[in-house]
């Protein structure tokens, strides 16, 4: 049987979201490693960052983060930078994301020696996080960022603060460069459940009701979840705007359920739902099977009717058309890859 390819999505933030060349001159470091496909770019002034999504088998990944960090500590002075997103280096954060054929733990394994590899040879301090941390205060992000890049001269020299790799007195590297956070995390998905109703209030309450935080001193539904209402204007309708974090803990198919059942309980229908971004296949082979199992039907279909029969159930072309080819990162990749 034929080995599958390990195949990892990386999507690094850059300290940069205004000027077009450097953006430019990053994605182009990326693109340019064989075996990688740059899914998506999203630059925004007002927080002055960009977001880069891209995929490929799993050493060419590594390499074109590599690159890419190497390409914004040349062109990025953080001595200059102000944005209103937090953010401690010319690359901020840089998590790698297992797709297919690979495992978090591997990822995390890749994440580490990438982190190594950024502090030996550019001489830029790094932690680790997530699932790749090495510390376990490490595993959140904000302790990682906390105090931000003006932070940088006392964490390097304070005992607990400092990077896992390259920590040292301050010096021009850093000036410039700052730190950069490397991890390994699972897909996170970014989901609107559409309601019928206008009401924020009411899209609110059901978003506490299930968010993993809840309310004080009771906590929501679902583990793994961040949630908020609000209103969407070019819509007419109120959503609950969702992040599921850990997939494996709540998977699409199941915040989805349990969002209805939260609505219905306060006399609410969901009546559609909207991916943001991108979505990894097997979310939708799951809910595909999940609901076929609802329906009782046989599970044992191809990929296209488990892919069909999610979208259905779950309204994913309510608001506009949902194609999977432009919203499934395997897809996507794929296209990408043989432009």
């Amino acid at each position: 049987m034929e080995k599958q390819a390990r195949i990892v999505e990386c999507v690094p933030n850059f300290s940069e979201g205004r000027d077009h060349a450097v953006i430019r001159q990053i994605v182009g470091a990326i693109a340019g490693v064989d075996g990688v496909a740059v899914l998506n770019v999203d630059p925004g002034e007002g927080a002055n960052r960009t977001v880069v999504t891209f995929a490929g088998e799993a050493e060419a990944v590594v390499e074109a983060a590599f690159r890419a960090v190497k390409t914004a500590a040349e062109r990025i002075d953080m001595r200059k930078h102000h944005g209103a997103h937090p953010r401690i280096g010319a690359t901020d954060v840089l998590p790698l994301i297992p797709i297919s054929g690979i495992t978090l733990e591997e990822c995390a394994e890749l994440a580490r020696r990438l982190a190594r590899r950024i502090a030996d040879e550019l001489l830029i301090p790094t932690y680790c996080y997530e699932a790749a941390a090495l510390r376990p205060e490490h595993r959140n992000l904000a302790v990682c960022r906390a105090g931000e890049y003006e932070a940088l001269p006392e964490k390097l020299l304070t005992e607990g603060r400092r990077p896992d790799f390259g920590a040292r007195q301050m010096d021009d590297v850093i000036a410039r460069a700052g730190a950069t956070v490397v991890g390994a995390r699972d897909f996170l998905i970014a989901v609107n459940f559409n309601l019928d109703t206008t009401s924020v209030q009411m899209a609110n309450a059901i978003a506490f009701d299930v968010r993993e935080k809840g309310r004080p001193q009771r906590p929501g539904t679902l583990k793994a979840v961040k949630a908020l209402g609000w209103y969407i204007d070019e819509y007419g309708i109120a959503q609950v705007s969702m992040n599921l974090t850990n997939l494996a803990v709540t998977p699409l198919h199941v915040a989805f359920a349990e969002v209805c059942r939260a609505a219905a309980a306060r006399g609410v229908r969901v009546t559609g739902t909207e991916i943001v971004g991108l979505v990894p296949k097997r979310s939708l082979l799951d809910a595909g099977r999940y609901f076929l199992e609802q329906q009782q039907r046989a599970t044992d279909v191809d990929e296209r009717s488990l892919i069909c029969t999610a979208t259905e159930s779950m309204g994913l072309d309510e608001l506009r058309p949902f194609n999977p080819r432009e919203k499934v990162i395997e897809y996507r990749m794929e296209d990408a890859l043989t432009d």
